[in-house]
């Protein structure tokens, strides 16, 4: 699914938007996507859709420190739950998109998603927001973790 999320960005990122997904499933079938995963990343995608700002309190933008809890950081790397603190303390994300993040990491429903996964996960749930993303911040979530730490 991660390849299929991947592709969407790469491939509509200057669109500013994918196709709606009856045209998207068989322009996905035609890049050669398993069924399964179109499907899998479809439903992912609606969730993502129906994930505005106004679906959150904006006292969140207000609140304090964010306490994970035990299912989250079941579902979340270390890695990941540390990146996604760093970039709400330097303010490159801000708490309502942290939660957003959030309930697209939750919705796939795997443990210990790593941070290169949380990573494409962020883009998208920005992407989707309509963010005006700045190019040094895709190549950062873009970039993989261990060619990061390499230099």
């Amino acid at each position: 699914m991660f390849d299929i999320l991947l592709f969407l960005f790469e491939s509509y990122f200057d669109i500013g938007n994918y196709p709606d997904h009856a045209k998207l499933s068989v322009k996905l079938s035609a890049a050669g996507f398993e069924e399964d995963d179109i499907n899998q990343a479809l439903s992912w995608l609606s969730g993502l859709q129906q994930l505005t700002r106004a679906s959150y309190p904006e006292s969140i933008n207000h609140s304090g420190i964010r306490i994970f809890t035990d299912f989250e950081e079941q579902r979340i790397s270390q890695e990941g739950l540390r990146f996604l603190a760093f970039w709400e303390h330097n303010k490159v994300i801000t708490p309502i998109e942290r939660e957003m993040i959030i309930d697209r990491v939750l919705a796939l429903g795997r443990k210990n998603l790593p941070l290169d996964k949380v990573k494409l996960i962020v883009l998208m749930v920005l992407w989707s927001q309509h963010e005006d993303l700045d190019p040094m911040l895709i190549e950062d979530l873009l970039t993989p973790a261990d060619v990061a730490l390499a230099h």
